[in-house]
């Protein structure tokens, strides 16, 4: 993604002030050298609030003090934005921010209004790289699960002061949890291994389950309903054989097929024609005949298991008080146990026993023993009782559904017989019986979308086997150890440029713990496990600079080409000069040192830089001075903060009492 710092704005709080800017170069190694409080580590907070934190980091004091509003002014393939927002006060933050566009943006003398917000600012960003509107997982409330955003990609950009020789943290906010998690989720989909094309088919896949869990309920619902349709259909086909609308001897079929061709042979028949007839009758009457026995067998076998249901519920009742009695028993006749021990190994006399005595604490002992056996037999009775139990009440209820069932056809019967005998020359009854049979037949045929259900849910199967096939876990994590791989390899060639202890031995990127690992031989060393800082610092620029490269790669990747470096120096020596006048020679071979090793980070730099060819932009905030990364083609020297007369915030605004 292109994206370049062209302008940092600090808008002064007092009128008639110009705003302060500080310039930097697209394509460069942009350096501003100062002292200390001089507002250097400022610098990344001002650009970070600006691009939307979530909190003001901007250190209190003097900036915070003596400014109104921060802006910066970026590159970018639409052309130059300008993103200012207010000092928030007290607040951790403010959503107040300005935004301006242009292929060449005017800095505004002063602000007086916003014209925007934070989360719109957020989303012409997240837009700008790219980003898809999907979370990483479907149907989720957890914050990192969330789709990935533009503040997501800060993580590597910046290295503040605290993070670049950092042994324990690898990457910008990383420190705290939720950052932490988010990155570990996002870091898949920035090495390119998780796409939005694989977000896409995991919202598809979520989408496609939940509707064909509505489909499969529908197709069981008419399954459910087939039964009391067929039931329902015969009863059609007998009142149409007492109507005369069917021969007396026609033959009832038992499956829905052929139930549902004679309910349309019967609504095609002309209702003057129908000619009702005694044997029609008899038919309907014999049907009732055989209901309402089956309804006499069913209520009996309903009986038998409920009365067997009762005998069950009272032997668990026993079985309870049996068992209680008998641990009474046993609690009771423990004690014969404990004084048999005591005669055997006491001298006292009162534990002495006659031999009548020690029988009959055998006897009690005995009893006792043969309490346990009956104790140890009873769960397994009680388990017994609960499967017939349960088995029962299955029985039960499978009895009671057939009998309803007999129930509903019986009243059915029942109710149009009557109203059949009652006006059996009637030819409106007939021509509301067909009336209703027609209806029945038009709902039918509307809600029976069996067969098309079932072919739905083939497809969403399919559809479903297809999409996970394109996103096969498997496949995914080939490609993220190959990314992975290439950001090692890169990271591999940049550790003997700087100055670390081990430059030859190869590094592993680890996602899970957002850290690396040095290959010892045999031994994995974790970053935290490395002394020195000049280690962490040079296993810092390596991965920062690698993974910039391989992002380089891809084209439109959403991170900004844009890299920001707080004292990295820091670890060698904060801020002295390179010579001074009659400086002992051990301290100058030893400040030489750390010069040369200082140097060779910018020179890496400037080589990433060149490499680049204009899409990274890299920006250093150190105490080292032009002495130590002079010369280099590509590094710029933004400013030099030294001095009371230099510094982010002008004398002008303290001394105006800003």
């Amino acid at each position: 993604m292109y994206f370049q710092i062209r302008k940092v704005i600090l808008w002064p709080r007092s009128e008639g002030l110009d705003p302060r800017l500080v310039h930097f170069e697209a394509g460069k190694v942009n350096v501003i050298s100062g002292a200390s409080k001089t507002g250097k580590s400022a610098v990344i907070p001002i650009i970070d609030y600006c691009l939307g934190s979530d909190r003001c980091g901007i250190p209190v004091g003097v900036i915070r003090e003596s400014c109104a509003w921060f802006g910066i002014v970026i590159d970018t393939i639409e052309g130059q934005k300008l993103l200012a927002r207010r000092e928030p006060g007290d607040a951790q933050s403010t959503g107040e921010m300005f935004l301006a566009e242009a292929d060449f943006v005017e800095i505004p003398h002063r602000i007086d209004n916003k014209n925007t917000n934070v989360d719109i600012v957020k989303s012409a960003l997240n837009r700008l790289a790219g980003l898809p509107n999907l979370s990483f997982e479907p149907g989720t409330d957890i914050g990192y699960k969330s789709r990935p955003s533009f503040r997501d990609l800060m993580a590597f950009t910046f290295q503040p002061q605290n993070i670049v020789a950092n042994p324990d943290v690898m990457f910008f906010k990383a420190d705290t949890t939720e950052h932490r998690e988010k990155l570990k989720t996002i870091f898949p989909y920035v090495l390119g291994t998780v796409t939005a094309e694989i977000l896409e088919a995991k919202h598809q896949i979520d989408h496609l389950f939940r509707l064909l869990k509505r489909k499969e309920a529908d197709l069981r619902a008419l399954d459910a309903a087939g039964s009391a349709w067929q039931r329902e259909g015969q009863a059609w086909i007998r009142q149409a054989i007492e109507y005369g609308l069917l021969p007396s001897g026609h033959l009832i079929p038992f499956d829905w097929s052929g139930i549902v061709e004679n309910l349309r042979q019967i609504a095609r028949v002309d209702p003057k024609s129908a000619l009702p007839t005694l044997e029609g009758f008899d038919t309907v009457l014999e049907r009732l005949a055989i209901l309402r026995a089956e309804e006499t067998n069913l209520s009996i076998k309903l009986s038998e298991h409920r009365q067997r249901l009762q005998e069950l519920r009272r032997l668990e009742e026993s079985s309870d008080e049996y068992g209680s009695a008998m641990r009474v028993q046993r609690d009771r006749l423990s004690l014969s146990t404990w004084i048999r021990e005591l005669s055997e190994v006491e001298q006292d006399p009162v534990f002495a026993l006659t031999g009548s005595a020690r029988e009959q604490i055998a006897h009690l002992c005995e009893a006792l023993n043969g309490i346990e056996v009956q104790l140890r037999s009873h769960p397994v009775m009680n388990e017994t009782v609960g499967r017939e139990t349960i088995r029962q009440r299955q029985a039960t209820q499978s009895v009671l559904d057939e009998l309803n069932g007999v129930r509903g056809e019986t009243r059915l019967l029942e109710i149009q017989s009557k109203q059949v005998q009652d006006a059996a020359a009637s030819q409106d009854r007939l021509d509301r019986f067909l009336g209703r049979l027609e209806e029945a037949l038009r709902l039918y045929d509307k809600a029976d979308q069996s067969g098309e259900l079932i072919t739905e849910v083939k497809v969403l199967r399919d559809q479903i086997a297809e999409l996970q096939r394109a996103i096969a876990e498997h496949e995914t994590a080939r490609k993220l150890r190959n990314a992975l791989e290439r950001v090692e390899n890169f990271a591999g060639k940049l550790i003997p440029l700087l100055d670390g202890e081990w430059p030859n031995d190869p590094i592993k990127l680890i996602i899970n713990d957002l850290t690396i690992k040095v290959i010892r031989g045999a031994k994995d060393v974790y970053l935290w496990e490395v002394g020195s800082g000049a280690n962490w610092l040079a296993y810092h620029i390596a991965i920062t600079t690698a993974l910039q490269r391989y992002f380089l790669e891809v084209p439109h990747h959403p991170v900004p080409g844009l890299l920001i470096y707080d004292q990295p120096s820091q670890v060698y020596f904060p801020v002295k000069r390179v010579v001074r006048e009659n400086e002992p020679a051990e301290d100058l071979d030893w400040r030489m040192e750390d010069v040369a090793a200082v140097r060779k980070v910018f020179t890496l730099l400037d080589a990433e830089v060149h490499f680049a060819q204009g899409r990274l932009q890299v920006i250093v905030l150190d105490h080292a001075d032009e002495e130590v990364w002079g010369g280099l083609p590509n590094v710029h020297a933004v400013e030099e903060w030294r001095g009371k007369a230099k510094a982010l915030v002008p004398p002008a605004w303290l001394d105006s009492g800003s």
